[in-house]
C-alpha cells in the first residue's frame, strides 16, 4: 500500500507540469489581449508596452512559463493583473467559501443518492422504485445553473426571498453568524448537488442489485438474518467499491459546477474568482487556480483508490 501511494504522489508531477502547461499554452493562443483588457481601450500604445511589461507578457512563451512555475514551486501563485493583489491573498479570503459549498453538497448529495439508491435496490419493481428512478431521470435532466436561477426567481417573485447579502460579495461567517450562513449556503449546496445525488442513486441502486443476487446473500437469509442485517452488514459494503468510484468523480464535477453555482448566487469564493479571471484574461489567477482544482481532483481520487482496500479487504495493492 505504501508503495503504491508512493507511486501514485510521483506521478502527481507530470499531471501537474501537463496540465498547468496546457492551461498556460491555451490562454497564449485564444485571441484577445490581457493589456487591452486592464487599461480599456483609450489607452495609448505607450502604456500598453508599459502593461506588458509589468505583467511579464513581452517576455518569451518558454520565459513566461518557466518564471511562473519556480514561482508557484516557491508558493507564490504570482499577482492578479486586475486587482493587483497576490492570488495567495485571494485565495486565504475566498476558500472558506467554495470549501464549505462543497462539503455540504458532497453531504446531500450522499444522503440524497446512497440511501434512495439502497431503498430502490431492495424494493425492485414497486412504486418506492418507480418514484426513485423517475426523481434520478429528473434530477440528471436539469442542469445545476439553471435550477439556481429558478430558485432565485421564483423565490424572488412569489416568497419576497433572495439569498443573504445577495449580489453583495458578503458571507456570514459559520461560527459568528451559523443561521445566516447556513441560509446563504444551503440553497447552493442544493443546487450543486442533485445531479451528483442522480448518479450516485442509480449506480447505488445496480450495483446493489447485483449484490443481492450473490450466493452469500442467499445464505445470510437461509441462516434467519433479518433484511436489515443483511442490507447493512452484508450487501451494502460489497456494493460500495463501484459507488466509491463514481462519488470521486463526481466531487470533480462538483468542483466544475461551483464555478456557476458561486456566480448565479454571488459567492464570493474560487469558483467565481476563477470565473472573474476568465472573463478579464487575468492568466495568473485562472493558471494558479485551474493548478489547484487539477490537484485536488488527482488526490481525491487517490483516495478514492485507498478506500478500496477498506472496503473489500481482499484487494491488495502490489
Amino acid at each position: 500500500m505504501r508503495e503504491f501511494i508512493l507511486r501514485r504522489c510521483l506521478l502527481l508531477v507530470p499531471i501537474i507540469v501537463g496540465v498547468s502547461f496546457l492551461t498556460f499554452l491555451i490562454f497564449r493562443v485564444i485571441p484577445g489581449d490581457a493589456a487591452v483588457l486592464i487599461c480599456q481601450f483609450q489607452c495609448t500604445p505607450e502604456t500598453l508596452h508599459d502593461i506588458r511589461h509589468s505583467i511579464g507578457l513581452d517576455q518569451p512563451f518558454y520565459e513566461q512559463y518557466y518564471n511562473w512555475l519556480k514561482g508557484v514551486v516557491q508558493g507564490d501563485f504570482g499577482t492578479s493583473a486586475q486587482t493587483h493583489l497576490p492570488v495567495t491573498t485571494e485565495l486565504q479570503r475566498r476558500y472558506p467559501n467554495t470549501l464549505e459549498l462543497l462539503v455540504l453538497s458532497l453531504l446531500f448529495s450522499l444522503v440524497l443518492g446512497i440511501a434512495p439508491g439502497i431503498l430502490s435496490a431492495v424494493r425492485p419493481g414497486t412504486i418506492i422504485d418507480f418514484l426513485v428512478r423517475l426523481v434520478s431521470v429528473f434530477w440528471l435532466s436539469i442542469p445545476s445553473f439553471y435550477l439556481a436561477i429558478l430558485i432565485i426567481t421564483f423565490g424572488a417573485e412569489w416568497f419576497g426571498w433572495s439569498p443573504p447579502n445577495f449580489a453583495t460579495g458578503k458571507t456570514a461567517g459559520l461560527f459568528s453568524d451559523p443561521a445566516t450562513n447556513l441560509e446563504t449556503f444551503v440553497f447552493p449546496a442544493l443546487v450543486l448537488s442533485v445531479g451528483s445525488a442522480a448518479v450516485i442513486m442509480r449506480l447505488t441502486r445496480s450495483s446493489m442489485l447485483e449484490v443481492m443476487r450473490n450466493d452469500f446473500i442467499r445464505t445470510a437469509y437461509s441462516k434467519g438474518l433479518r433484511e436489515r442485517a443483511v442490507v447493512w452488514r452484508h450487501a451494502l459494503k460489497n456494493a460500495m467499491i463501484p459507488v466509491a468510484t463514481i462519488i470521486g468523480l463526481q466531487i470533480g464535477g462538483l468542483i466544475g459546477g461551483a464555478l456557476l453555482v458561486e456566480s448565479v448566487f454571488s459567492i464570493n469564493g474560487i469558483g467565481n474568482y476563477l470565473v472573474v479571471g476568465i472573463e478579464t484574461r487575468d492568466l495568473p489567477v485562472v493558471q494558479s487556480l485551474v493548478l489547484i482544482f487539477a490537484l485536488a481532483y488527482v488526490l481525491i481520487n487517490l483516495i478514492v483508490d485507498v478506500s478500496y482496500a477498506w472496503l473489500d479487504p481482499r484487494i491488495r495493492y502490489a
